[in-house]
C-alpha cells in the first residue's frame, strides 16, 4: 500500500488569485507552514419520510473547505507577507493545496480563491512565536474546485 507523508504535500498561493486552468510557474510555495490542515465537510438536510422503513434519510447539501496551519513568525517571508496583507486588506489571495508538487503529473488537492479569516499570533515562552492561519473560499468568479494535475 502507498502512502504519503504530509512533509511531502505542498501549499501555494497565487497573489493573482485561482486561475484555470492552472499554470506552476504563476504559484509560490508557501514553505514556511507546519501542521496544515485541509478540512472538506457537507451540510446535510433530513429527507426522511414514512417510506424509509423507520431509519432517518439524509441528502448532502453545500461543501465546507477550510485549510488550517501554522507558520513561524516571519515578516521577511514572502508568502507570511502576502497572507497578512490579505488578513489586513480583507482581499483575497489564491490558494491551492496540493500532495504533491504543482509541476508532478498527478497531484491533487483543492484549488480555490481564499479569505484569511484568522491570523492568530502565538508567543509561547520556550518556543519561536508562530501564526495560526485559517482560510476559507471567498465569492469568487472561480469557484472552487478539485484539481488533479495536470489539468485537462
Amino acid at each position: 500500500m502507498a502512502h504519503k507523508l504530509g512533509l511531502d504535500c505542498k501549499l501555494y498561493y497565487n497573489e493573482d488569485g485561482n486561475e484555470n486552468p492552472i499554470v506552476p510557474a504563476n504559484w509560490t510555495e508557501l514553505s514556511n507552514t507546519r501542521d496544515v490542515t485541509l478540512n472538506l465537510e457537507k451540510g446535510e438536510a433530513d429527507v426522511t419520510t414514512r417510506a424509509n422503513n423507520g431509519y432517518r434519510a439524509t441528502a448532502t447539501t453545500l461543501k465546507d473547505a477550510s485549510v488550517e496551519f501554522e507558520m513561524v513568525w516571519d515578516p521577511d517571508d514572502a508568502g507570511f507577507t502576502a497572507l497578512r496583507q490579505a488578513f489586513f486588506n480583507n482581499a483575497s489571495i489564491g490558494i491551492l493545496i496540493l500532495d504533491g508538487a504543482v509541476t508532478a503529473a498527478g497531484s491533487q488537492g483543492l484549488v480555490a480563491d481564499m479569505e484569511v479569516v484568522n491570523f492568530s499570533r502565538n508567543e509561547p515562552l520556550q518556543e519561536t512565536v508562530t501564526v495560526s492561519v485559517t482560510l476559507k473560499p471567498a465569492y469568487s468568479d472561480e469557484p472552487p474546485r478539485w484539481v488533479v494535475l495536470p489539468e485537462s
